[in-house]
């Protein structure tokens, strides 16, 4: 791992950058997405649009762009990670909110 990238970088694969393209052209502000192991994608969009929205408001928000990815890609996602901008770099509000974006940014070895 190079110093200052994060781990989960290396993890990108051409259908985490699909992902991500497709998803930043959708508008969302910043959409970040890699390969846990060979069952799994996990993604992270952070958008200043779920400022003060609960959990399933922020789902809300985002279910159609998901929803326009192929449908391979769309079973795959099993951690969606949706923070605002000043949650990205403060522990959140909730202990879930912290381990999940804790574990995106840091990927625990997965058992497959």
């Amino acid at each position: 791992m190079t110093i200052g990238v994060p781990k989960w970088e290396s993890k990108r694969t051409d259908e985490s950058r699909m992902v991500e393209k497709k998803l930043l052209e959708a508008g969302l502000q910043q959409v970040d997405a890699y390969r846990y192991n060979s069952a799994s994608l996990r993604v992270r969009i952070v958008d200043k649009r779920f400022e003060g929205v609960d959990r399933e408001g922020r789902d809300a928000l985002v279910e159609s762009f998901i929803d326009s990815l192929p449908s391979y890609t769309q079973a795959d996602i099993v951690n969606l990670v949706l923070v605002t901008p000043s949650e990205l770099n403060t522990p959140s509000d909730t202990f879930r909110g912290f381990i999940l974006n804790t574990e995106f940014d840091n990927p625990s070895p997965s058992m497959l």
